[in-house]
C-alpha cells in the first residue's frame, strides 16, 4: 500500500523509531516528523485502514490499543501536565493505517 507508512515503513523495520510501549500487537513510538514537542504515535501491527474499519471482530485488539494508549496518555500527562489523544480519519488521515497520536504542546509549525 503506498499510503500506509506503517505498514511499508515502520513495521517492515524500513525506518528505525523510537519505540515506547510494544506488545504483541500494538506498538508505540515516538512520531519521526514530530508536530508536538511530545508526539507518540501508537498503531496495530496488524493493518487496519482506520478507526471506521474496525469491526467486532477486533474487539481485543480494540483494548489492547488502548490499554497502550491509556497508558501512553498517563505518562505523558504526569510528565507534562496535559496531553490530548487524537486518530484522523478521511482526507486528513495521511497514513491509511489506523493509529493514534498522543500529544502535548503547541504545534512545532
Amino acid at each position: 500500500m503506498a499510503d500506509d507508512f506503517y505498514c511499508d515503513e515502520v513495521l517492515n523495520g524500513k525506518t528505525n523509531v523510537r519505540k515506547v510501549i510494544e506488545t504483541e500487537n500494538v506498538l508505540a513510538f515516538h512520531h519521526t516528523k514530530p508536530y508536538y514537542p511530545v508526539h507518540i504515535v501508537v498503531i496495530p501491527k496488524r493493518h487496519i485502514a482506520s478507526l471506521l474499519a474496525l469491526s467486532a471482530a477486533d474487539d481485543a485488539l480494540v483494548l489492547e490499543m488502548m490499554s497502550v494508549i491509556q497508558q501512553m496518555a498517563q505518562q505523558v500527562t504526569t510528565e507534562h501536565g496535559q496531553c490530548r489523544v487524537v486518530t484522523n480519519l478521511g482526507n486528513y488521515q495521511d497514513s491509511k493505517h489506523l493509529h493514534w497520536h498522543v500529544i502535548s504542546g503547541s504545534p512545532l509549525r
